[in-house]
């Protein structure tokens, strides 16, 4: 034996001791043993030896299963250099060529764990190889499909399940008229292939017709031959009962993806299929709506929805949820095209009954909400990451309203109607999750609220909001079966809150206002305030005696409601965002009790601000509750005694990585209250503020704070530019407030620093040449001398037209001293200043965004 050869077999040994030590449950053996592992990674035939491994059919299956990982890994990392997880070394060209011999032949493999590795690792292979270093692989994968052998055929279905997406548009026409045929003939075959290798059939065939009708419209006669053979397949197995063994909702999913996307994609063809594909899919519909209650909203069958999930081998969950989702998703995609709105148009109202049940709330849920509040806000405010029905019917509810808005409120009622006469009958009968329903009509109604009031005041509708309001609000409010429906009936009475009778408004204030006290569930403290953010918002455009009556007494107990909240959920972005965004709305409704509470106010304001300088939602949510403080009467002063201090420690704070993030919230949030208090600027921010702030921004060398102090200063001279004038520092030479704005702007252009600082200077100079041009005088020319060096090192949009904008204004307000200027200084090519602008102008005009800037660049 060679000293090569014994050295890699010495290396094969070492490696599979080292995978075996892998798989001990001791830790420090696991610690070990990965620390060798990562040694042996740089080796040439590493590789090739994971590949031997895991087609060793006598080896054991841990080992085999651990080496298909592990070559998994191996591949993403160090196949090629182009790869976004590429590490070095690089596998040698001879060990990638032995690789690719030997890897196809595990497509037969039986354990399933095994192939599906190893079909991942041919697919992320042939993403870099194929078809260069690897053309033989196409008739390889070919030749499997046909293969008598299932185990075969399971693989090569994989591969092609993620080598179809990699198709290039020269790829495409050679290679769809060869797989699909075969990829038909297996989803066909029911009996001989596994419900699985079908699914991965239905969405090879989905990738196909989708990337060959986003190509042109002349490549779509490539699915001539197959796509009807396609479409009555998949109509077919729609039509299979759900108890077969040849299908379940995974499958049936998947089906359903592949006629939406048809729809979409190629609708012409699709006219004709319509009528066969709409039964099935409502049966569909109406059997998953019955089980969504039966198990998730009453647990009648004593199943959950989730005890018929499938996880297949690639960790995918194939549900029930998914299948309605699907279902959802080919509605919408009806909706959208305005040839099969015909066909939704005469059901809206069915539909929209079976999609409001799906609205419902599950017991799961409910119990999670519960102990969590933080997870409710998430939920009820689409923000979280996690989904649901619940959301998804919202989704479809939208598109409805946007597509039929003159039949979507009398399309809604019906449904309403009918499911109010079933709850009734449920209650009657004892039916103890009848308030559900209740909960989920009521969503619905709040949610298109905007929608429903413009109808009925257009004489559009004939939805009746008062009756809804006083025979099952009302009611459910006065006899609470659940903080749930409690709350949800304080958010639609704060969102109707002008239909409500004085007698059913007096009760709704009473029943939140005891909802908000400390002795109450987190969660139904929670639910109240949101109901009282909606009143607020109606009745603040109320006349002054409806808010001396209802509003005004409530203020005080919702505003120390929200302190306390704040105060107990610190720690929980979540919830104290959604408390600054009521309070934002609820202190601006009184100026006399916003006063009142100040002192309690701003302390709490200002350790959320501290806490939550990274956090830019919360962030901004306090600055919305500070501006209505300092435009409050009454708020201003006392506000700027707590505040200020607290802005210059935080602009004194040494620059760092972690500190930058402070100073940028200081100088939005100094900003804010400048702009907020208006006219004049108070001595002390005056004397204190604004002289750190132009060190801040004068010292720093990054980009946020520098953009930040660029704004701030702007605020200041935007306000007041006589104080700005007027001002002095301490200093020997008395520098004015002037005379430090220039050095910003001109620290802001600086061509040595990134162009990023300059992103918003544009408005800095222009505000400054606005309000004090005539006190500038050579520092005018430097300036604009200034922004031309900056704008010729600048390549990004925003930065370009902010330089730009400078002179859009000027040759606005100032055409004849800009146009001289322009022309007595030297461009960057030889040419005039102003034939660089003028080409600069052309060349980026066309892209620049905002209403505002298109104007004045347009008119310039």
């Amino acid at each position: 034996m060679s000293t090569e050869a014994e050295l890699s077999s010495n290396i094969r040994v070492a490696l599979t001791e080292t995978i075996s030590e892998l798989l001990s449950p001791d830790v420090r053996i696991r610690n070990t043993a990965e620390s060798q592992i990562k040694a042996l990674e740089v080796t040439d035939d590493y590789g090739l030896h994971l590949t031997e491994l895991t087609l060793d059919p006598q080896g054991p299956m841990s080992l085999r299963q651990m080496s298909s990982v592990l070559l998994k890994k191996y591949v993403d990392n160090h196949w090629s250099s182009l790869s976004e997880t590429f590490e070095q070394p690089e596998t040698p060209s001879h060990v990638k060529g032995d690789i690719r011999n030997l890897l196809p032949i595990g497509l037969k493999e039986s354990i399933s764990k095994v192939r599906s590795s190893i079909a991942y690792t041919i697919s992320s292979i042939a993403r870099w190889d194929w078809p260069d270093e690897w053309p033989e692989l196409f008739n390889i994968l070919m030749a499997a499909l046909k293969d008598p052998s299932e185990f075969t055929v399971m693989g090569a279905v994989r591969v092609l399940k993620e080598f179809s997406r990699d198709l290039t548009e020269l790829q495409i026409p050679q290679a769809a008229p060869v797989i699909l045929p075969e990829i038909f003939r297996i989803f066909s075959d029911a009996d001989k292939y596994g419900i699985r290798t079908r699914t991965r059939a239905i969405e090879i065939f989905t990738t196909f017709v989708s990337m060959i009708s986003s190509i042109s419209e002349e490549y779509n006669n490539i699915l001539t031959p197959i796509q009807p053979m396609f479409t009555g397949g998949l109509v077919s197995a729609l039509n299979v009962p759900p108890d077969s063994h040849a299908s379940d909702a995974g499958l049936k999913t998947e089906i359903i993806k592949a006629l939406s996307m048809l729809l979409s994609n190629v609708p012409k063809s699709m006219d004709q299929w319509l009528n066969h594909i709409l039964p099935p899919v409502w049966n569909i519909l109406t059997a998953s709506a019955s089980k969504y209650v039966n198990d998730a909203i009453s647990n009648q069958s004593g199943c959950s929805l989730s005890d018929d999930d499938i996880v297949d081998s690639d960790g995918e969950v194939l549900g029930f949820e998914n299948l309605v989702d699907a279902i959802f998703q080919f509605i919408q995609a009806l909706v959208e095209d305005c040839e099969f709105q015909a066909s939704i148009k005469p059901v809206l109202s069915d539909l929209m009954y079976y999609v409001v049940m799906f609205m419902q709330i599950p017991d799961e849920q409910a119990e999670k909400w519960m102990g969590n509040p933080e997870s409710y806000i998430d939920d009820e405010e689409n923000e979280g990451f996690t989904f649901s029905l619940r959301d998804s019917a919202i989704c479809l509810l939208i598109s409805f309203s946007e597509e039929f808005s003159d039949e979507f409120c009398d399309s809604l009622a019906l449904a309403v109607e009918k499911h109010l006469a079933e709850a009734e009958e449920r209650k009657k009968a004892g039916f103890p999750h009848w308030w559900k329903i209740h909960e989920a009509l009521m969503y619905g109604i709040g949610f298109f609220d905007v929608l429903i009031e413009a109808q009925i005041k257009a004489n559009k509708s004939k939805f009746q909001i008062e009756p809804f309001m006083e025979s099952i609000v009302l009611p459910d409010m006065k006899n609470p079966v659940s903080p749930f429906l409690l709350g949800r009936c304080y958010w639609i009475s704060g969102k109707f809150a002008q239909r409500l009778p004085p007698e059913a408004l007096q009760f709704f204030l009473e029943s939140t206002m005891r909802s908000q006290q400390e002795d109450q569930m987190p969660i139904m403290r929670i639910m109240a305030l949101k109901g009282i953010y909606g009143y607020c918002q109606q009745l603040r455009r109320a006349d002054s005696s409806m808010k001396e009556k209802y509003l005004h007494p409530i203020l005080p107990g919702t505003i120390e409601a929200l302190i306390s909240i704040c105060t107990t959920y610190n720690n929980s972005s979540e919830v104290v965002g959604l408390m600054l965004e009521i309070m934002g709305l609820v202190l601006s409704c009184d100026a006399g009790a916003t006063a009142a509470y100040e002192n309690k106010i701003t302390p709490i304001l200002m350790a959320i601000f501290l806490q939550y300088t990274n956090d830019p939602m919360t962030t901004a949510l306090t600055q919305v509750v500070f501006k209505v403080l300092s435009q409050t009467q009454g708020c201003k002063d006392s506000l700027q005694i707590q505040l200020v201090p607290t802005l210059v420690s935080a602009l004194n704070t040494e620059e760092s990585d972690q500190k930058s993030g402070l100073q940028c919230a200081a100088l939005e949030l100094l900003q804010t209250v400048v702009r907020g208090s208006g006219q004049p600027i108070s001595d002390l921010i005056m004397s204190s503020a604004f002289p750190v702030a132009i060190q801040c921004t004068l010292h720093s060398n990054d980009n946020a704070v520098l953009q930040s102090g660029g704004e701030c200063l702007r605020a200041f001279v935007s306000v007041s530019p006589e104080q700005i004038v007027a001002f002095t520092d301490n200093s020997d030479n008395h520098k004015s407030g002037l005379w430090y704005l220039v050095q910003v702007a001109g620290h802001l252009l600086n061509p040595v620093e990134s162009e990023f600082t300059a992103t918003f200077v544009g408005r800095l100079i222009t505000t400054l040449i606005s309000k004090m041009g005539d006190k500038l005088g050579s520092d005018l020319d430097l300036l604009l001398k200034a922004v031309l060096s900056k704008l010729q090192g600048s390549e990004s949009l925003n930065v370009i037209q902010s330089l730009l904008m400078v002179y859009a204004q000027l040759i606005i307000s100032q055409i004849g001293p800009v146009i001289n200027f322009l022309l007595s200084t030297p461009g960057p090519k030889g040419n005039t200043a102003l034939h660089f602008v003028l080409t600069e102008w052309l060349k980026y005009q066309h892209s620049f965004y905002g209403f505002y800037e298109n104007k004045v660049t347009t008119i310039a």
